[in-house]
Order: C-alpha cells, then structure tokens, then sequence
C-alpha cells in the first residue's frame, strides 16, 4: 500500500517521479523501487518524501485510516 499512496500522492501534487528522486538526492530508479515497493525508504528519506508531499508519514504508510478509526474508540 505504501508504493501506491506514495505514487498517487506524488502526482497529486504534481511531481515527477525524477523531480522527487531529484529533491531527495537519489537515482530515479531507486525512486520508482519506492513506488513499486521492491524497496523501501530509511527513515529519514521516509521524513524527507513527508515534507516534500506535505503529508504524514502516517499517511503515507496507510495508517492514517487505522489512526482516525481507534481515536473514536478512546
């Protein structure tokens, strides 16, 4: 889930998968592996990809919902 939030949220935004390689100092290729999910991110390039796209990384790795659904619980 991660790789498809992290491509619809890039275009949304209106990135390049090469602008956002670019911005976060790594290959296009190792980029598109992000969005296909053959590898993932560190977590400070997992930070860096939040504050370019302006979201959380709670978003990004799809808890966003899980999150929203257990604050009506407490």
């Amino acid at each position: 889930m991660f790789g498809i939030r992290l491509n619809e949220t890039r275009k949304s935004k209106g990135f390049t998968a090469q602008q956002m390689a670019d911005s976060l100092c790594i290959t296009l290729r190792t980029y598109r592996n992000y969005e296909s999910e053959r590898s993932y991110p560190d977590f400070e390039k997992l930070i860096n990809i939040a504050d370019k796209l302006d979201v959380s990384i709670d978003y990004l790795l799809c808890r966003d919902e899980f999150l929203a659904k257990n604050a009506d619980v407490h």
